[in-house]
């Protein structure tokens, strides 16, 4: 867990441009995750600003309030899911926000904690759960699921080319012992895939467990709806960073800014979205997929 608090946060020097943060403003970071950008936003809207920290996993803010110590009296955290981002912000007394940032998908603390059961690399419960109050669990998709409802949410939220093979190889195992760890997900993957795609440039279960994560906690939805909100979120002039980790993320995001600007409420920024550089990639293996989008209010 502690190694996961200290990771750098992805494309910072981007996002602290493009929001120009200032002494005194209202900066919303609606996936604090470990509170990366949410430090650097605080170094500079202090004195007299607060930042906004938004999470659904109560144990990602606690580690984010013990990083954020130093400037105790200018945050707020929420533990909330980022889909109510008005309702949040009315709940707080703040009308609108000077910028906000969203870094989507799964937070390097929760990947790297075995017993969430995001990783496929570390042995786990099949959870998944980014709200671990929720009772909705991988586990239960693995298990419950038909061979086509299986097939249809690993092609569709994991673009996984073998989704067929896979869905009917875990339906014939789970006939046999229920799945319930990620270490019996993944053999039951790898034994699914012809030999060659053992081959990969990623884990040949990545997508299936992607699939499976985003349905769990209704990623896409969340993030569809929350960005839907911003134009009633933010001033004029306000910024809003969009960092993605995957098509799927990063096309809503494209499709909404490129509504907003249809209907003379955004500005894009970013005509092609901006991706780590050779430097951060090696320091950060993790801002590989990264994609960042930016709008500006009008």
């Amino acid at each position: 867990m502690e190694k996961s608090y200290s990771h750098n946060p992805v494309l910072i020097k981007e996002v602290i441009s493009f929001l120009n943060p200032a002494p005194g403003q209202i900066i919303v970071d609606a996936t604090i995750g470990g509170a990366g950008h949410s430090e650097q936003i605080l170094h500079r809207i202090t004195p007299g600003g607060m930042l906004i920290g938004i999470d659904r996993d109560e144990e990602t803010l606690r580690l984010a309030s013990e990083r954020l110590r130093p400037f105790e009296g200018s945050f707020k955290l929420i533990n909330k899911n980022f889909k109510y981002l008005k309702e949040i912000l009315k709940d707080i007394g703040v009308r609108k926000a000077n910028g906000i940032i969203f870094d989507l998908g799964i937070s390097s603390i929760q990947m790297e904690a075995w017993q969430r059961g995001f990783s496929i690399k570390m042995g786990g419960p099949l959870d998944m759960r980014m709200d671990r109050s929720q009772r909705l669990t991988a586990k239960d998709l693995v298990n419950g699921l038909s061979e086509r409802e299986l097939s249809i949410i690993i092609k569709d939220l994991g673009e996984e080319r073998f989704h067929g093979r896979i869905a009917r190889r875990i339906v014939e195992e789970r006939r046999k012992k229920e799945i319930s760890t990620t270490a019996e997900l993944t053999e039951v993957i790898l034994r699914s895939l012809p030999y060659i795609n053992n081959k990969y440039k990623i884990h040949p279960a990545t997508r299936t467990f992607q699939a499976l994560r985003i349905k769990v906690n209704d990623e896409l939805n969340s993030i569809s709806e929350a960005l839907r909100e911003l134009p009633e979120a933010l001033e004029k002039g306000a910024r809003a960073c969009v960092i993605s980790f995957h098509s799927l993320e990063d096309r809503i995001a494209k499709h909404t800014f490129k509504k907003f600007k249809a209907e003379g409420l955004f500005n894009i920024l970013t005509k092609k979205p901006i991706v780590a550089d050779e430097n951060e990639v090696m320091a950060n293996p993790r801002s590989r997929s990264a994609k960042l989008r930016v709008g500006e209010r009008l």
